[in-house]
């Protein structure tokens, strides 16, 4: 036992080294861990023997539950609301195209049989939400159009697509009469237990949140860890898509306006970052260098096919009609990683009674390699090539969680007595420009400032400028001024805003705006709220 719990710790801290190198050498950090896993395998230096897959199955499915929750969780709706429909359309019509056609090359070209070339399209069906949140995030690759959050939704949401597809090509193979009907009535439930169960579930987590004091946040903490198990399990049990349950719980959990959302963020944080790190070294764990050998070559050509072919064909296909500009369907293209999702689906055909005569495991396990090897540390170069990198913005604005991790410049003043402010109210005050009051702590409470707010001895006053931090249980959040908003062409005092909401700060193109009463909302002004959770 003792020596399990060394090696374990030896690769958590190997884990993490590889962490900050693969970040000096521009590669995504994911395939370290699979390279790690590989280096401790059997045909690796340290010769650990390790083929339990029906164990590794288990241990990769709960680990696909906190990342596809945390994915939702950290999804900010706002942001994703205006490529929405064009995700979700990625994710489900997006993903059957991709397999269809990575099956029929797989069939007409490499020589495979019709449903096993079909089965292998769907298990790498999927884009990868971990490989891409980590590349957006460690890149921190701010994205023209919006595509940002479309890549966040898409591929936070179309392994559950993926999964469906996997399980009904097993039954078929497995000798299940299923007719058009029947593969209808099982997406139909996998689709409607899930989603319905995440709706129900995250609906009453969020009453629950909101009206139950805990004694502590810690114990909120494991509430919601509870939650995130729960969405999953249950919509299992009766035909449901737990994937897709878990997304949509995420996704409604992370939005929403809760307490102590902070300490969840740090929390799903560091269990998703250790989620990913089990995740990847034990796939690479499985795998047999020794046996890639044989498999290598249709898995190159599968993967040159997915990258220049398949996903091309089903983006442009879906998104043209929608106007797409070319950068960005380049990139939406190129940006379809495949990942652990793929290589956990293939352990499930591994583990299935049903025959296939390749080794589909190994042939998704070098794919995968190859898309996160070459399609992942090329992606910021193609986002630059094809100019779709727009330096004004940051990718962190398409989590819920941004507040927590954009840096911020705040000035954080305690009034005492003898300080000139007290006694004033914050309209008689002059200060720096582009800078205000933005929010005043007073004893145990929070105080939302206007023009009239008068400074008392112990107030704390924190001034900010231009981002949008989370301080104590005050919130800051941005919304994007539409053409079609109401807000446009009127004045600031005119626009009532739910209690307690504020706009602190107005962005107008490259210019910080101080908002006052008679200030005109403009199309295109990003105005940032101070909101009580």
């Amino acid at each position: 036992m003792n020596l399990i719990l060394l090696l374990a710790a030896v690769v958590i801290f190997a884990c993490v080294l590889m962490n900050r190198l693969t970040n000096r050498l521009g590669l995504p950090v994911l395939l370290a861990f699979i390279g790690l896993g590989m280096l401790f395998g059997s045909d690796g230096i340290l010769k650990i023997p390790f083929e339990d897959f029906e164990m590794a199955e288990k241990i990769c499915s709960v680990a696909l539950i906190f990342i596809m929750f945390y994915g939702g969780f950290g999804t900010n709706l706002r942001e994703a609301r205006p490529v929405l429909g064009r995700a979700l359309l990625l994710s489900s019509a997006g993903v059957v195209v991709t397999a269809a056609l990575t099956g029929l090359f797989c069939h007409f070209v490499l020589g495979f049989g019709l449903l096993e070339g079909l089965l292998l399209g769907a298990v790498l069906g999927s884009t990868d939400a971990a490989s891409v949140f980590s590349i957006l995030r460690s890149k921190k690759l701010g994205l023209r159009y919006h595509t940002a959050s479309l890549l966040e939704v898409e591929s936070g949401s179309n392994d559950p697509f993926a999964y469906m597809l996997t399980v009904i090509l097993l039954s078929v193979m497995g000798g299940e009469q299923m007719g058009v009907l029947e593969v209808l009535r099982a997406v139909g439930a996998q689709l409607v237990f899930g989603a319905g169960f995440g709706l129900l579930i995250a609906w009453g987590a969020i009453r629950f949140l909101r009206r139950f004091t805990f004694p502590n946040s810690g114990m909120e903490t494991v509430f919601v860890l509870g939650v995130a198990l729960l969405s999953f399990a249950l919509p299992t049990l009766v035909g449901g898509n737990g994937y897709l349950s878990a997304y949509v719980v995420g996704i409604l959990l992370g939005n929403a306006k809760l307490k102590n959302k902070n300490e969840l963020v740090h929390f799903f944080d560091g269990v998703t970052g250790f989620a990913q790190m089990a995740l990847f070294f034990l796939l690479g764990l499985l795998a047999f260098p020794s046996q890639m050998g044989i498999n290598l070559l249709p898995a190159l050509a599968i993967a040159l096919f997915l990258t220049l072919v398949a996903r091309p064909v089903a983006v442009c296909s879906l998104l043209a009609p929608f106007r797409a500009k070319f950068g960005q369907l380049v990139v939406v293209s190129w940006a379809g990683l495949r990942g652990a999702a793929s290589i956990v689906f293939a352990i499930l055909v591994r583990m299935s009674p049903v025959a296939v005569g390749s080794d589909v495991f190994h042939i998704a396990f070098c794919v995968v390699l190859f898309s996160i090897a070459i399609q992942g540390s090329l992606l910021p170069l193609c986002a630059r090539r094809t100019g779709m990198i727009d330096e004004t913005e940051s990718v962190l604005k398409t989590f819920s969680d941004y507040s927590d991790e954009e840096g911020v410049q705040f000035i954080r003043i305690e009034l005492r007595e003898e300080n000139p402010w007290v006694g004033k109210k914050i309209r008689e005050l002059t200060l720096p420009p582009r800078m205000l009051v933005a929010v005043i702590y007073r004893g145990e409470g929070t105080v939302i400032p206007g023009g009239d707010t008068e400074f008392l001895p112990g107030d704390i006053a924190v001034l900010s400028a231009v981002s949008k931090p989370s301080l104590g249980d005050a919130r800051f959040e941005e919304v994007e001024v539409e053409k079609k908003s109401s807000l446009c062409g009127r004045r600031l005092r005119e626009i009532e805003l739910p209690a307690g909401e504020l706009v602190v700060l107005i962005r107008r193109g490259e210019e910080m705006l101080v908002p006052k009463g008679d200030t005109v909302i403009l199309e295109g002004d990003l105005l940032v709220l101070n909101e009580r959770n």
